[in-house]
């Protein structure tokens, strides 16, 4: 029995975790680019501002104090959304749904759960965290945290910068924005965040003359290109990587992003 759970623990810990690849759901690849919805995130937004906190390099979340009413609030905004088709809607619009949807999912799963020290600790107990489970329906389809991120959002706007828009609630991912995308904000609060998390020192670091670079270069190669490629969209938001030729070590922290 021992040996069991010991071969549980490695299968399924932090550093065996290995990211699905993009794989399109063409259900979702449609919109109506003549649209001129604009949705409202202003429930989110109230969370945000109330709960999210900037310390150092990180944007923490409240968690332990969010209100009953708070709770409620999001619960409606994620209402909302699922009775919502976003295949109505035009492409810009659909982006922030679908950013908006996955953040705000992430924070209702931890308060779900709470207290927790990880995501990774949630889901099944032979799993690695909640990401396959089926925690929203829209348009009469079962959808996971997964699905939102390598079926619908990789595949479909083929943006790597939209690994710095969704938040695993944990260190090491890139920060929750303390705003909510919109349409008209998406393009800034990408570059924000992709310039923010490739400057700290859990994006790009330099120890002892060597680079360590967060986990999600490593598990999302295939966004990124090549290691020029790579190299070449690091050095876009910060200086001193491109000639950098030596081996690179990857590194991501699970604990979670809590402020107690």
């Amino acid at each position: 029995m021992k040996r069991l759970l010991a071969y549980a623990l490695m299968l399924f810990s932090p550093l065996s975790f290995s990211a699905p690849k993009s794989d399109l759901w063409p259900y979702w690849d449609v919109s109506n680019q003549q649209s001129s919805t604009s949705l409202s995130h202003h429930k989110w937004q109230a969370i945000l501002d109330i709960y999210l906190i900037s310390q150092g390099e990180y944007t923490l979340f409240k968690y332990a104090q969010v209100t009953p009413s708070d709770k409620e609030k999001l619960t409606q905004y994620l209402s909302d959304l699922s009775n919502t088709d976003p295949r109505e809607l035009n492409k810009k619009e659909q982006y922030a749904y679908w950013v908006n949807f996955y953040n705000a999912l992430t924070v209702q799963l931890i308060l779900d759960n709470y207290p927790v020290a990880s995501i990774t600790k949630i889901g099944s107990w032979f799993g690695f965290g909640p990401w396959d489970d089926e925690i929203a329906n829209v348009a009469g389809k079962p959808l996971t945290l997964n699905d939102i991120e390598h079926r619908i959002l990789r595949p479909i706007w083929g943006d790597p910068r939209t690994h710095y828009a969704i938040n695993c609630a944990s260190l090491g991912c890139p920060n929750l924005q303390p705003k909510a995308f919109t349409a008209e904000n998406t393009e800034l609060l990408l570059e924000k965040a992709a310039r923010d998390f490739i400057n700290s020192h859990k994006g790009v670091s330099y120890r002892d003359g060597h680079l360590t670079l967060s986990s999600i270069y490593d598990w999302f190669a295939q966004d990124f290109g090549s290691r020029t490629q790579l190299f070449d969209h690091l050095s876009k938001y910060r200086t001193g990587v491109t000639h950098y030729e030596g081996k690179i070590k990857y590194e991501y922290d699970w604990k979670l992003n809590e402020k107690k």
